[in-house]
C-alpha cells in the first residue's frame, strides 16, 4: 500500500513546464466550457410544441401562431391551442 502512495507522491511531485500546465489547464476549461453549453441543452427534456386541438400549458406551449387559450372547461382548468383568439371566446 505504500508503494502506490510513494508512486503517487512522486508522479504529482514532477516539475511541469509552464507550457505543459497551460495546455492542460486550457483543455480543461474547454471541457468545462462544453459541458455547461453543449450538455445542458441535450439534457433538459423540451416538449414538442402543441399543434391546433392539442392541451397546452406553460410547459407545454403551442406551436408559433397559434394561442394557448381556456376552454368552456375553465373549472378543470384545461387550456387548448387554436389559431385564433375567436375560438378561445367560443369555448373551442
Amino acid at each position: 500500500m505504500n508503494d502506490k502512495f510513494d508512486e503517487l507522491a512522486k508522479n504529482m511531485a514532477q516539475s511541469v513546464t509552464r507550457r505543459g500546465a497551460l495546455k492542460k489547464f486550457g483543455v480543461g476549461l474547454a471541457g468545462v466550457v462544453l459541458a455547461c453549453f453543449g450538455l445542458a441543452n441535450k439534457a433538459s427534456a423540451n416538449p414538442k410544441p402543441g399543434s391546433p386541438g392539442d392541451r397546452c400549458s406553460d410547459n407545454r406551449p403551442c406551436s408559433t401562431g397559434l394561442i394557448c387559450c381556456p376552454t368552456s372547461l375553465q373549472h378543470l382548468n384545461v387550456k387548448y391551442c387554436v389559431v385564433s383568439i375567436s375560438q378561445c371566446v367560443q369555448g373551442f
